[in-house]
């Protein structure tokens, strides 16, 4: 009893130090609430996604003490920031696509998987191409880029569209949130300090098991729980 006696806690220095020491975490809570709020709206409630996104835009925003005056433009300028961005991006990334459908390239590439890697090895194939596209390209424009042709594939070779979708987007996900050139990881990766080809190195370390397990091997395990999707074309 006596050791334990002697043992004391500092409350300024112990976990719940944020507590003592005038953090305010009502605005960290109210941005979680409103994310639950966003996610229940559109998955429970089927509400129109940009109509969810404006009205849970202005709920927080009340919430934190915004003034009303300024919401409007707030909302505006995200959302015209964020459209600005991607309209270009979207914009020659489907002229992009476009081309190497129309010009053959996309049939000529799925007909070249398909030979060589057959229908039982596909999701591999175009999960590691996927993933070397997706180390030079942003998440967006490997999406416009790479859906023509998924979608070729999946024609030639008979299988469900997400069968190869989600193995594609893993793929460029993984490529996107741990490998630098990409934006995300290499601020980080400054930010830190960190050396860019250690990084580098990690990153495929993490990367790699991760594309593989959440395509092509969660594409296999929920084909046995949702049998219908093998019926999406």
């Amino acid at each position: 009893m006596s050791s334990l006696a002697a043992i004391t806690v500092d409350p300024k220095t112990g976990f719940f130090s944020w507590l003592v020491n005038g953090f305010n975490i009502w605005p960290f809570l109210i941005l979680v609430l409103g994310i639950a709020l966003l996610l229940t709206l559109i998955l429970k409630f089927k509400i129109n996604t940009f109509v969810t996104l404006i009205l849970v835009s202005i709920i927080v925003a009340f919430a934190l003490g915004m003034n009303p005056a300024g919401i409007a433009a707030a909302i505006q300028n995200g959302i015209g920031g964020t459209l600005g961005e991607l309209v270009v991006v979207f914009g020659f990334g489907s002229m992009i696509g476009r081309l190497v459908s129309d010009s053959g390239g996309s049939y000529r590439i799925a007909k070249t998987l398909i030979a060589k890697f057959g229908r039982k090895r596909l999701q591999w194939a175009v999960a590691f191409a996927s993933f070397i596209i997706g180390i030079s390209l942003l998440f967006e424009v490997g999406l416009v880029v790479l859906i023509p042709i998924v979608f070729t594939i999946a024609l030639e070779a008979d299988v469900p569209l997400l069968y190869l979708g989600i193995p594609m987007a893993t793929a460029l996900s993984a490529a996107q949130g741990f490998l630098p050139p990409q934006p995300s990881p290499t601020a980080v990766s400054n930010l830190l300090g960190a050396n860019m080809g250690m990084v580098l190195i990690y990153g495929i370390i993490v990367a790699i098991p991760a594309m593989i397990i959440a395509g092509p091997v969660f594409t296999r395990i929920a084909q046995k729980y949702v049998p219908k999707a093998n019926k999406i074309a």
